[in-house]
């Protein structure tokens, strides 16, 4: 990723994934705002289960 800020979608519902499109609208999700300082290789969460919310843990490896 590009040095910027970005924003993470928290619902799953953007078409746009993993970036927010706005969709969440009208639901208690809000996305998270990610703030890349140097370019870098970044694994975004796409499970929705990371303990670092917008960055990937794997938790997704522990999910039947």
């Amino acid at each position: 990723m590009e040095p910027g800020i970005y924003f993470w979608c928290a619902c799953g519902r953007s078409v746009n994934q993993p970036f927010c499109d706005e969709s969440h609208k009208g639901t208690r999700f809000k996305p998270e705002k990610v703030v890349i300082t140097e370019p870098k290789l970044v694994k975004w969460c796409m499970c929705r289960h990371s303990e670092q919310g917008a960055i990937c843990d794997n938790k997704h490896r522990e999910l039947e």
